[in-house]
Order: structure tokens, then sequence, then C-alpha cells
């Protein structure tokens, strides 16, 4: 632990970089500790040895490490309370009883990315009561068609597959007829037993594009329903981060945006709003993931903000309890 002053010390210099992107020296914080500039000087060189503040160089001021953050998210920081304008903002959305609820999540973390300059994802499992409307297969060329699943709650998903015989319109056409005679109205989680045991029976043994055209579109079912639906909001928000400036980081952290198997690692399991900073998170070390999960009637998911780890940790974990709030109320 560290003493009163340091800790002071530690919230100002997180709090101020945190609005400034700026190395924080030591003669900005006399006034407000009431101080010599050597007395925090010396403060901020033990914060610095025990490893909660860092240099950007020889003679600069200090900015928090990932470890200084943990500390302040831990044992400093206290929870922002929201504004007036930022409730009643929110409050539009929820009582908005025309929106479904999945559009109402999406709607209300759209809010929050433009609130605060980060971005959000709300990562959702399909509900069990998700139903298939149909599938529809566009050949691409001889070897690769494009396989649409349609659900009864208007969801639409589409994948790329490759099918290693060679196929014609008309063999993927009556395949896609049988599978759609037996699969409509089926949940979406019963759909590969359906496909086994009452589809497969069916396929010509000795036609082997039909047989061909069944497996890949038995394996996109497999991955339909493992995979989460998820909606990333406000990616660019990233462009406006002095941390990313980096044309190449840029880059890889949109790239990052567009990797499904990326985003599905966001998912939590944990109870509460959870922090995870830099390295504490799978998707990367310069960035910080504040989420939490949410139960409505048997249907889970995730939301949560991406930011550098300078975010408004404060205030995030207050929107982000406030959503939760909202989305499990069910109204």
């Amino acid at each position: 632990m560290i003493n009163n002053r340091q800790s002071t010390i530690l919230k100002l210099i997180v709090e101020e970089y945190i609005k400034t992107a700026k190395p924080i020296s030591s003669k900005s914080l006399c006034d407000e500790l009431n101080c010599s500039s050597a007395t925090i000087r010396s403060e901020m060189n033990t914060l610095e040895n025990i490893g909660y503040l860092e240099k950007t160089h020889i003679s600069s001021g200090r900015i928090p490490s990932e470890k200084g953050y943990r500390y302040y998210v831990d044992n400093i920081m206290k929870p922002k309370e929201l504004t007036g304008e930022d409730v009643l903002t929110l409050q539009r959305i929820f009582s908005n009883h025309s929106l479904q609820l999945s559009d109402a999540i999406v709607r209300s973390m759209e809010i929050i990315s433009d609130l605060t300059n980060y971005t959000s994802i709300v990562l959702g499992k399909s509900s069990k009561e998700n139903r298939i409307s149909k599938i529809e297969v566009v050949p691409i060329n001889e070897n690769n068609v494009v396989a649409i699943v349609i659900t009864d709650k208007g969801h639409v998903e589409s994948k790329n597959v490759s099918i290693e015989e060679k196929v014609s319109p008309i063999e993927i056409k009556q395949t896609v007829d049988l599978i759609n005679k037996f699969i409509v109205g089926t949940p979406i989680d019963e759909v590969s037993m359906k496909l086994e045991v009452e589809v497969k029976p069916k396929i010509g043994i000795s036609v082997k594009q039909q047989r061909a055209i069944f497996d890949a579109l038995y394996n996109v079912f497999n991955e339909f329903k493992e995979e989460a639906e998820y909606k990333v909001n406000r990616p660019n928000n990233m462009l406006k981060q002095p941390e990313f400036n980096n044309l190449e980081k840029m880059k890889d952290i949109l790239e990052k945006f567009e990797d499904k198997s990326m985003i599905n690692k966001i998912k939590e399991n944990e109870s509460g709003v959870n922090i995870y900073i830099g390295s504490e998170n799978e998707f990367d070390d310069d960035m910080t993931i504040i989420k939490t999960k949410y139960n409505v009637n048997g249907e889970e998911g995730t939301i949560a903000l991406i930011g550098p780890k300078r975010m408004e940790y404060d205030r995030v974990t207050t929107l982000l309890n406030y959503i939760k709030e909202n989305i499990e109320k069910g109204d």
C-alpha cells in the first residue's frame, strides 16, 4: 500500500492524464497539494520506483503505468454520477417500447460511444427461440458459394463456403430445397441434429455434388451455433485517440475490430462490471476493455467499451452499470 499523499498524487496524475494525454509535471501539482515541487517530485520518484508511474522520456513528467491504472481502479476510483443529460438521452431509448430489446441495446451503446469517443461492442448469443426462416445459397463459381441463413427474428448471417466437388446450380437448388423443407421453423440449436437424422439419409449417396453441398452447409450451421452475434459501434473513434496516431497501430486495431474470433474473446463470463487493462485482456496490450454481461429471459450477452488505457474509468463503469440495469429490467 502507498501513503495518503502518494495516493492523492497518483489520483491527480491519472485523472489529469486521462483528460490531457500529456505527461504530468511536479510543478503542475503544487497548488493542488499545497506543497513544494521538490516534495512532490520525491513522491513521484517513489511511485515510479514501485511501478505505478513511468516516464515517456528522461526529462518528461510522469504518466500512469498499467500497474498504476490498476491500483487507481482497485483502490482510489469512485464511480462517477451520470449527468441529467446522459440519463435523459439513454432513457429515451429504453422508454421507447416500439424498439425491440436487442435494438435498444445496440442504440444505447451507440450513444455511449458518441458520449465517450470510445468504441462499443454488443456481443450476444442467439436466443433459444431463434428459428430458421430459410437458407439460401448463391453460387460464385463451380467450387464456391455464399450461404445465407435467415431467422424468424430477422437476423441474417452469410458465409463464404468452399466445396471440394464441382457443383452445378441445379444440384445446389435441389439440395437447398430439400434442406429448407426439413429445417424451416427449427430452433437454431437443433438444426444440426435435424440435418443429421432427417436430411442426411435422403441425400443421394451416389450424387457426390449433393453430398458435398450438404457437408459444407452442415459445417456452416455448426459454426453459426457456436458463434455469437456482435455489433461494433464507432471503431473509427480510435482515430481520435492520440495514443494511436501511428498508422500501423491504427491498421492493426481496425483489423481486430473486423476479426470475429478476436471480438468473440471479449465475451464476459464474470458478474459485475469488470475492467481489463492492457495485458489483462486478450484484445490488445495498449487498450482497456470495460465490460459486463447481461441476461434477459435466457438471452445472454456482453456489452463493452474499448479505448486507450487512458480511459475515463469512473464514468464508463457507471454508464455500463446503468445500461445493464435497464436491459435486465426487461421493459
